[in-house]
Parts: C-alpha cells; structure tokens; sequence
C-alpha cells in the first residue's frame, strides 16, 4: 500500500521557484531520509505534505488522499528552533496540544482519554518524569522527544520530521534514531536531516533534494554523479568517526 504518491509537484514562492517536478512514491512503514543543501526546499516539500503549504502544480496523495482531507493520520515534527521555549508551558501541556483538533476550539478542556494517551506517550519516550517542567528548561534531546510526543497524540500513520536531531549531542541523536526506528514498526516515517551519519545506519532509502529531488529506491547507496547534481561536488560520509565511503569513488581516484 502506498502511504505517499507526489507526481509533478512544483511550488513557487513568487517568482522564486523552490519545488520544481517532484515525484516520489513511499510504501506505507518505509523510512525515508531526505537530504540536500540548506535552501534545497526540504522543509517546504514536508509542510506540503502535511497540507501546511498550498501548490497549484502537481498532485500528493496520502494513503489515495489529498493532505487536507487526512490531517489526522500525519503527525509533524517541526524543527525545534521553530519552538517558542520562552513560552510559560510545561511538557504535560505541550504533549497534550496535539490532540487539538484542526479546528479552532475556543478553551477547549482535554478529557480524560488524552490525559491517559499522553502519560502512556511519556512513559514510552522515557519523558514522563519530565512532564511538568517548563520547556525552556529542557535539554534540545528532551525538547525533541516533546514534540515527536505531541505528534504521536493523533495516532499518525505517516510521522514528519524536520531536522529532529539538530543542535544535539551525539548521544540524543542516537536516541532519536533509535526511537524513530521503534516508531517505524507501526508507521511511516520521513526525516529531513542534515545528519549523514543517519544514512546509513536507519533509512530504507535516500532521497537528495535540491529544487528538484532524485529517490533512491530500496537502496542507501547514493551514486556520485547525483551528489554532484544536489550539492554541486562529490560527498563522502563520515559515520561515528570513522570514514564510510557510501559514494562510488570520485573521478581521478
């Protein structure tokens, strides 16, 4: 079953182009990274698929449906600096503001089905001794487990995250890997990341995304010509400090 189908999409910011002929399809329980250059319209292609952003060209399908008619079955995991962590609210709060519907409800009072869904969402992150401290008191591997939670609160089929593991010691990033790769028994997981440790060791497939995006289906081996094509030179990576050549060899080598 196909848990995403994008054909043909572009989205334009004015006259600026920032998605130009996306294509890809993802099977429903595939681990999908997306990686490319900061600008490569990563975070914009997630906020459509999360209905967050309008397009004019193309089409995305989520599970055979348009992204504003399933907004309960995708869970989104916006990048942590995007989060207000001066704002007076405590981790219990934040967790249960994601069983809001998208409707605006006007002092809307959370019954007790969320309060049991979201102490057993702690329990499961390992964050419930956490549950009322003020967010600007965490730690940025705490903050992040606090907003895969609230995404978790609607039960998604297909979990979005936008570079989850930024700005963390390697230590987090490696419990928010393990996490996601929990997670992705029951679900459907797409991670925009930076993280190229992460390529390797987690995702089924890779896709690199620079305006335009190149999906390497069922594999994790990127081909140099297309690194060249995202990122404008060849990449090697580097995986817990020790180097991992997932590229074919540059030219001249």
């Amino acid at each position: 079953m196909k848990a995403l189908s994008i054909k043909d999409l572009s989205v334009n910011y004015g006259k600026n182009k920032v998605l130009k002929n996306i294509n890809l399809d993802i099977n429903d329980k595939h681990f999908l990274g997306i990686i490319g250059p900061n600008g490569g319209g990563k975070s914009t292609l997630l906020k459509v698929i999360a209905g967050l952003i309008e397009y004019k060209n193309g089409e995305v399908k989520i599970y055979n449906n348009s992204p504003n008619k399933v907004n309960d079955v995708i869970g989104y995991v916006p990048q942590a600096s995007e989060f207000d962590r001066s704002f007076p609210i405590n981790v219990e709060e934040v967790i249960l503001t994601g069983s809001l519907s998208s409707k605006l409800v006007i002092f809307k009072k959370y019954n007790n089905q969320d309060l049991k869904k979201s102490k057993s969402i702690m329990k499961k992150l390992d964050i419930f001794n956490l549950k009322e401290r003020q967010i600007g008191q965490l730690s940025g591997g705490q903050l992040q487990k606090v907003l895969i939670a609230r995404a978790l609160m609607t039960k998604p089929k297909i979990l979005l995250l936008d570079e989850p593991t930024a700005s963390i010691d390697a230590s987090s990033t490696t419990q928010i890997y393990d996490l996601l790769e929990e997670l992705n028994n029951n679900m459907t997981i797409i991670v925009v990341t930076h993280n190229m440790e992460a390529v390797s060791s987690y995702f089924d497939s890779i896709a690199c995304l620079n305006k335009t995006l190149y999906h390497h289906k069922d594999e994790k081996q990127l081909d140099s010509e297309t690194v060249k094509s995202v990122y404008g030179c060849p990449v090697d990576l580097v995986a817990h400090g020790m180097p991992h050549r997932v590229l074919n060899k540059h030219g001249g080598e």
